[in-house]
């Protein structure tokens, strides 16, 4: 059985909606990829927004492409006080409940009445890497962080699919606190 695999962290981002894009920067309007990321067909883009909370508000957020079905922001549990709004951390796209804010682009601004997360650690693993591991998708595992800093992080969702690319994701605030580079090794441990 599999055990070791890489980690990475993710910093504060959005995706949106296309009607959502249109209204930030125009109609049509097509994002401009800067970066692939790690998950297939997935990118960080050129442009930036500002998410506005009831206290403050946050420049220069990446948005992340393609466009998605609904839009959501990424925020670190820090930014959470400064925009004002409860911590709420949940699995990408599991938004009911979730607090609103809204999205400021250059040609326009959006309110999302839900749909501002911190995102819960997570492993990406397509479907013959599950059996590797000897998991399955939406099972909870924990993983173990070598190192001077090193930590066990706890209630990990394993997130399979065909499309997924192996690697577990943390925001930064949890990478940082635990010491780690992105690409580094980490190890996964089955509590059933």
């Amino acid at each position: 059985m599999r055990t070791e695999l890489p980690i990475a962290m993710s910093n504060r981002h959005c995706h949106l909606a296309k009607a959502d894009i249109d209204t930030l920067f125009g109609k049509d309007y097509q994002l401009t990829p800067i970066k692939d990321l790690s998950q297939p067909h997935q990118f960080a883009s050129e442009e930036l927004v500002e998410i506005k909370g009831p206290k403050g508000s946050i420049t220069g957020v990446r948005v992340l492409g393609p466009a998605r079905t609904a839009s959501q922001v990424e925020v670190l549990a820090s930014d959470c006080y400064k925009l004002g709004i409860p911590i709420v951390i949940r699995e990408s796209g599991k938004l009911t409940a979730s607090p609103a804010v809204e999205i400021v682009g250059p040609n326009g601004t959006i309110t999302i009445k839900e749909g501002a997360i911190v995102a819960a650690r997570h492993i990406h693993m397509n479907v013959q890497e599950a059996k590797d591991f000897n998991v399955e998708n939406g099972e909870i595992v924990n993983v173990e962080v070598d190192g001077p800093r090193g930590l066990i992080f706890k209630d990990v969702l394993v997130r399979s699919g065909e499309t997924h690319a192996l690697e577990m994701h943390v925001d930064t605030e949890e990478g940082n606190a635990a010491g780690v580079k992105n690409g580094q090794l980490v190890r996964l441990i089955k509590l059933k």
